[in-house]
């Protein structure tokens, strides 16, 4: 079981993160989010991190300059689209700038399902997440679940993850009904938009891994 902790704002958070084993951090690019971090900043939390840990940088509907001037001063191993990226966006971000692509899809019903063939064909992961409220201005991290149910049973062709409205309290079901491998967590361990609890990072990762 792969956990992340996403929306790592603070050095103590990625000590938190790493010492309860998580296998990825999170960091938030994004300005409308309470989890938004600068470049600059990402880079010191990046250097904290243990090797082994992947880093992933979460954007929301980037375009090229946005990406590439994160990377000239981020160590990342992986981007995360968590916008209305399109197929094609997916597959020319992952051409361009050489580093493995996990694409996040909302999931309100059983008709947003429809969409990952598509993005499974150009994307390295795709996670799974709720679908935002009509006027929300967060795509994720709205601290919201879909119905697991939609996904019991489904066999993806690619790595997937579980996301929305994760908590310690919820996640082992979560984990029962869709057989999820990996899971992804922001407000769920945080006792304030934006602000982690290193007690509910470790209940939340143990709990996942059962």
């Amino acid at each position: 079981m792969r956990v992340k902790i996403c929306g790592l704002t603070r050095p103590e958070h990625v000590v938190w993160a790493a010492g309860a084993g998580a296998s990825y951090l999170g960091f938030v690019f994004f300005p409308k989010s309470s989890r938004n971090v600068t470049a600059e900043t990402a880079r010191g939390l990046a250097l904290e991190a243990p090797a082994g840990i992947a880093k992933v940088a979460l954007l929301v509907d980037a375009d090229d300059a946005a990406i590439g001037a994160i990377l000239e001063r981020v160590p990342l191993d992986m981007l995360q689209l968590h916008g209305h990226e399109t197929p094609e966006r997916v597959a020319e971000v992952r051409a361009r700038f050489g580093l493995p692509v996990m694409k996040a899809v909302g999931v309100a019903g059983a008709a947003d399902l429809d969409a990952l063939p598509d993005y499974e064909a150009v994307a390295d992961q795709i996670l799974l997440d709720a679908k935002a409220p009509k006027g929300a201005a967060l795509p994720g991290g709205n601290g919201l679940a879909f119905d697991w149910r939609l996904i019991a049973g489904r066999v993806w062709s690619k790595p997937w993850m579980l996301a929305g409205g994760l908590r310690p309290d919820t996640v082992a079901e979560a984990i029962r009904l869709t057989g999820a491998h990996q899971v992804d967590v922001s407000s769920g361990v945080e006792t304030a938009p934006g602000v982690k609890d290193e007690a509910l990072i470790r209940a939340f990762i143990a709990a996942a891994r059962g």
